[in-house]
């Protein structure tokens, strides 16, 4: 190559003054392949750009026949064009021809070509094109000209994803960047959003790829990697985390890399090509993204995440730029994002959000239940969205399914416009049920309630038709806030809870953290088993100043009013003893400080331990009143960790075994005369709740949306019939796994709408 490192340089100076050329885009990619031939002295330098249909298109050639741009086509597993594109990697022969997946096209006349350099175009690791040299002799191409070819392949990465080759594509055909994609992942809150894509972390904007003073550069990137490193340091020796559900092991992980000389080696290597700064870390991370895409072990895939943040935050600290959006959005917005905490999701306008999709985030994380809380539609765990979103592409998600159409092709998003608009039609519908009472066709009245944790669900309790608030989340509160709520903060958001809540009770439930509902500001536990360690009523009484506090937060603000306050995750009843004694307590302190108390306080507890299935009898005598968390009472009596995709679908909450434990807390509390209500997900699901209302409950809490489909059903259900069908096969001694399938049957027979 020529003039040690002066010919890339020289090359990209170049090629930036024919990318300001006000000309044609074919114009200009003629004129680029020229220039990259002379520099290279080569006798053919050709493009070829990936179609959506999955074709390598010659774009521009300089060497080959001319007549064969636009009319010669390779797939990703054709040749050797087709080889790199599938593998990402650069490709350098010295006899092309002899090499297996040589594949002859006699309209591009190269059979007189021996030498062959072939490198990807690459963007956020996914291959967009193939950039090509050739040579009539034989020749070995030595590493800096791999690496400047490479190089040079950046510049055309951001022509073809800027959307300026689109004018050249044949008609009916489009760029492998505006292909329409079908992704699949975990369902988070129900509802279709259709919008256009707002990335959460805005992509790194690399202004200038060409260096001006190369050893400024050199020295940017050393100060800037010194401020990394500096900056993670700090995170570590504070103890904090970073983003949702990240904790210090991450943290040393990207510290391990932030120290890695194979790392720093190729971001010099990369700076030596001419590249500024920034532009040598995005090089480096394509490269590393484009191999670890292709990674079957998820070891190795996981590790991608860990190189993103590296250079995200190197990219942050030589730009400037990155730091997450909030408050107003465009019209019609779907947020992709890596992670999001639920503090981050409340900054959002929520007028304009249609939608929410994840890479990461299960069914239970923090900001799946503030998308609940908000009716936004959701989907989490979608492997690489952020990497295969450009902003402002069109997008769909469908919350039910866990479906994403990714630039949905125009029959596609007919299709789900006319879900959404079905959608709208029978939620119209619900809404004119909202003052009706859900009495089923044999006069049987079931209570629906609504679960909530934000003072924003609070606001449509009426609208929703609920009886009452029967679940109020206060560790929600605790989640989305910097630092640990004070007294004051907590009793101005109770108090204003039933202030909103349009005098309908409310049932308040302490403090549910551990687990998998870690707090920003405390130090996470490292626990074998965490949904069975320290957590909930656990915490709050071996730590009696938290319970105390927020006890005397709920009394103060029920004050002249009836007061409802439940214990989670009691396993004994000395636990509900000990719960209650604290409460009392704090009531005989506010009576010596004059506070008015509530007019009546009930104290209940949640049933989601099943070692309470064998003291329903003392705590029936003990409580005011049960409330069910069918949620963790199912994954406990079953063994099996709900979020868990291996092992979640070997029980249902429809089977017998399940069905027989719910029936006797409430036949239980029925001989005691203690009410009893479910609040877990199973009552808001049509099918379920109608088996519930069979077995004898008669109170359901729920989100919000779910009322009005429960409602329905329960309008049409035949109670008495429906339980003389259900109860014979709950009982069965046989190996039923589950009655979901004949209770369906059986309810559509009789017009039950599901």
């Amino acid at each position: 190559m020529r003039g040690a490192m002066g010919g890339p340089r020289l090359l990209l100076r170049r090629l930036r003054e024919v990318m300001a050329e006000p000309v044609s885009a074919q114009a200009r990619l003629d004129r680029i392949v020229i220039h990259i031939a002379a520099n290279m002295v080569a006798e053919v330098c050709s493009v070829y750009v990936l179609r959506s249909d999955g074709q390598l298109e010659l774009y521009a050639t300089e060497g080959l026949n001319r007549e064969a741009v636009h009319l010669t086509t390779l797939t990703t597993s054709e040749g050797l064009v087709g080889l790199i594109a599938e593998k990402a990697e650069a490709l350098a022969l010295a006899d092309a021809q002899a090499h297996p997946s040589f594949s002859y096209r006699p309209e591009t006349g190269e059979e007189i070509y021996q030498s062959f350099l072939g490198v990807p175009i690459l963007r956020g690791g996914n291959t967009l094109g193939v950039l090509v040299v050739q040579n009539r002799a034989r020749r070995t191409y030595s590493e800096e000209e791999v690496e400047a070819l490479q190089t040079t392949a950046m510049l055309l990465a951001e022509m073809i994803a800027s959307g300026e080759l689109q004018s050249l594509a044949q008609p009916g055909q489009s760029l492998s960047l505006q292909k329409p994609m079908a992704l699949r992942g975990s369902p988070l809150s129900e509802g279709v959003g259709l919008g256009h894509v707002v990335l959460h972390e805005p992509r790194i904007v690399i202004k200038q790829l060409v260096a001006e003073d190369p050893a400024a550069e050199t020295r940017r990137l050393d100060q800037a990697i010194a401020a990394m490193r500096e900056q993670i340091d700090m995170l570590i020796a504070r103890g904090d985390r970073y983003g949702a559900g990240e904790h210090r092991d991450v943290l040393e992980t990207v510290r391990m890399f932030a120290n890695d000389r194979g790392w720093l080696r190729r971001l010099r290597e990369a700076l030596e090509s001419g590249l500024t700064a920034e532009a040598a870390v995005e090089r480096v991370q394509n490269d590393a993204r484009a191999k670890l895409q292709r990674q079957t072990d998820p070891y190795l895939r996981e590790r991608l995440h860990d190189l993103d943040d590296l250079a995200n935050r190197l990219l942050q600290q030589l730009t400037g730029q990155g730091a997450a959006h909030g408050g107003s959005l465009p019209a019609n917005a779907v947020l992709v994002a890596r992670n999001m905490g639920p503090a981050a999701l409340l900054e959002y306008d929520r007028a304009n959000l249609r939608g929410l999709v994840l890479e990461d985030g299960g069914p239970t994380s923090h900001v799946a239940i503030i998308a609940r809380a908000l009716g936004i539609p959701a989907i989490g765990e979608v492997q690489s969205i952020t990497d295969l979103v450009e902003t402002g592409d069109p997008i769909i998600v469908d919350g039910a399914t866990g479906e994403v159409q990714l630039r949905p092709p125009p029959d596609v998003e007919a299709a789900y416009g006319e879900k959404a608009r079905l959608r709208a039609r029978r939620q119209e519908q619900y809404h004119k049920l909202r003052d009706v009472p859900a009495v089923t066709r044999d006069g049987v009245r079931v209570g629906l309630h609504m679960n909530a944790g934000l003072l924003i669900d609070c606001q449509h309790v009426a609208e929703a038709g609920a009886q009452s608030i029967g679940l109020f989340r206060t560790e929600l509160q605790f989640m989305v806030a910097s630092s640990f709520p004070r007294l004051s903060e907590q009793y101005a958001l109770y108090k204003k809870v039933i202030e909103v809540s349009d005098g309908r009770p409310v049932t308040f439930r302490t403090l549910d953290i551990g687990s998998d509902k870690v707090l920003p500001y405390m130090a996470k536990m490292e626990e074998e088993n965490p949904a069975l360690g320290w957590r909930a009523i656990r915490i709050g009484l071996d730590r009696p100043g938290l319970l105390r506090m927020q006890l005397r937060a709920m009394l103060r603000a029920g004050a002249g009013r009836e007061m409802r306050i439940m214990f989670p995750m009691v396993a004994t009843t000395a636990e509900f003893s000990q719960a209650k004694a604290v409460c009392e307590r704090e009531i005989e302190f506010l009576r010596r400080h004059d506070y008015e108390l509530p007019t009546e306080l009930k104290l209940g507890v949640m049933v989601e331990v099943p070692s309470l299935l064998w003291q329903l009898d003392e705590i029936c005598g003990l409580a005011d009143f049960l409330s069910v968390g069918s949620n963790d009472l199912t994954q406990y009596l079953f063994a099996v960790d709900r979020d868990n995709k291996r092992v979640a679908a070997r029980f249902d909450t429809l089977s017998p075994p399940n069905l027989r434990a719910l029936k006797s807390i409430v036949d239980v509390a029925a001989r005691h005369r203690t009410p009893v209500t479910l609040c877990g997900e199973m009552g808001g699901k049509p099918l379920e709740a109608i088996a519930l209302a069979a077995i004898g409950y008669r109170g359901l809490s729920m989100a919000p949306s779910a009322i009005g489909p429960v409602k329905a059903a329960i309008l049409a259900t035949d109670l008495k019939a429906t339980r003389e069908f259900l109860t014979p096969m709950i009982d069965r001694p046989d190996d039923l796994v589950s009655v979901r399938h004949e209770l369906r049957c059986f309810a559509e027979r009789f017009g039950v709408p599901l």
